[in-house]
């Protein structure tokens, strides 16, 4: 497997295009398009929260019942959540307006939206920037990245990745772009993801692979631990790359595993970076676990602890806060067995250990702790399990964000 530069325009046969449509913002592009060649098997996860949006409601059962799909239309600003049947007629809508310009079955296109909640999508700026993207679609990495770019909301930058790998001979490649940026606390933010490949694989493994692999990426995963009514992941794979159709779970099955994670882990930690108000991207790994479960709730409780994501903001190192967090997760260790590290490119430092802080140097800390990407390593001496989670700063200009989000 090899990274390369690109996104849902990277894979063979898959296009995308953008458009400033004036949803809610009248300054920026807002409507994204992703159009597959040849009709793709299609596989998605969605949030866990009780009140999904409209487009879940479309997609989940698109990707349940259809054999394929082959577009994908995004818009950003309104969420179409909490609109009753008025807002699924507005999917229904947006889904016909594509098959009028691209004679795509209307059943074969997946909706999303991100944005605010409760509000009503204008349905004729929706259509009109259907047609406008429909006229503009194209294979190249500039359509791929204008689209990352009109997905966003509260996100400062457009979050893509894609990487190639061979399978009989032939070249496939995996490509996606999200946004992300608060509301993120996946349990399947808003968070939306989309992900193309040219493999060619069986419906049912398509699923189980993306299914499986969230697990440990975009589940892991939290800026301030809101769990979106719109939270999307969608992988499409349209076989044109040429390979023997993949139906069971043998060697060229794992190598998609492999490129599908690396794609999905950089989506993950681009989001989590990308925190509204956010500083640094914050990760916590956990070694030397006894479970992988344990490994996870442990990292994951380290980096939605509110204290502890202050204190990465002020370069405090401030180690009781994380040990608090483990203590609460909900996993029985020995805190006098364990080891607390922190590392980033300015170094590593061990800061806890048999019970008590180290003999470390606060300054050196506060320097490792003001880089971009900060790790908290937790060592549990307890088994040989691991993961990891990432998260982000928690800063003045969250609360700014989000006190005055709706206008």
């Amino acid at each position: 497997m090899e990274r390369i530069t690109g996104g849902v325009t990277a894979a063979k046969g898959f296009q995308a295009a953008a458009t400033a449509a004036g949803i809610k913002y009248q300054d920026r592009m807002d409507m994204a398009m992703i159009v597959s060649e040849a009709p793709a098997a299609a596989a998605g996860t969605f949030t866990t929260n009780v009140v999904q949006a409209a487009p879940v409601k479309w997609d989940k059962k698109i990707v349940a019942e259809e054999a394929f799909a082959q577009a994908v239309v995004i818009n950003a600003g309104i969420a179409n959540a909490c609109t009753g049947a008025e807002g699924l007629e507005y999917c229904k809508r947006t889904a016909e307006a594509v098959e009028t310009c691209l004679q795509i079955p209307a059943k074969q296109v997946l909706v999303a939206s991100t944005g605010v909640i409760g509000m009503q999508l204008p349905m004729e700026k929706l259509a009109r920037g259907v047609e406008t993207m429909a006229q503009g679609l194209e294979h190249s990495p500039a359509n791929g990245h204008q689209a990352a770019c009109a997905i966003m909301t509260t996100d400062t930058k457009p979050k893509e990745a894609a990487a190639v790998f061979e399978v009989d001979g032939k070249t496939v490649t995996v490509g996606g772009m999200c946004k992300g940026s608060g509301m993120i606390h996946p349990n399947m933010c808003t968070m939306l993801s989309f992900v193309t490949t040219d493999l060619n694989i069986s419906k049912e493994l398509l699923q189980e692979a993306l299914k499986s692999d969230i697990q440990d990426t975009y589940n892991m995963i939290s800026v301030d631990g809101d769990t979106s009514t719109n939270d999307t992941v969608l992988l499409l794979a349209n076989g044109m790359a040429g390979n023997q159709k993949i139906v069971k779970k043998d060697e060229n099955y794992q190598k998609f595993l492999q490129a599908l994670h690396d794609v999905n882990e950089t989506l993950a930690k681009k989001m989590a970076g990308d925190g509204e108000g956010a500083t640094a991207l914050f990760e916590t790994k956990v070694i030397h676990a006894d479970t992988k479960e344990h490994a996870k709730i442990l990292a994951k409780s380290v980096i939605c602890s509110s204290l502890t994501k202050a204190a990465i903001f002020g370069h405090d190192a401030n180690w009781g806060r994380i040990l608090c967090a483990l203590g609460y997760s909900g996993v029985d260790f020995d805190p006098e067995a364990i080891e607390l590290f922190f590392q980033s490119r300015s170094g590593k430092i061990l800061i806890y250990q048999n019970g008590i802080a180290a003999d470390y140097s606060e300054e050196e800390a506060a320097e490792i702790l003001s880089d971009q990407e900060v790790t908290v390593l937790v060592d549990m001496k307890m088994g040989e399990e691991e993961a990891a989670a990432w998260g982000c700063d928690l800063t003045y200009d969250y609360v700014k964000i989000n006190a005055d989000y709706r206008s």
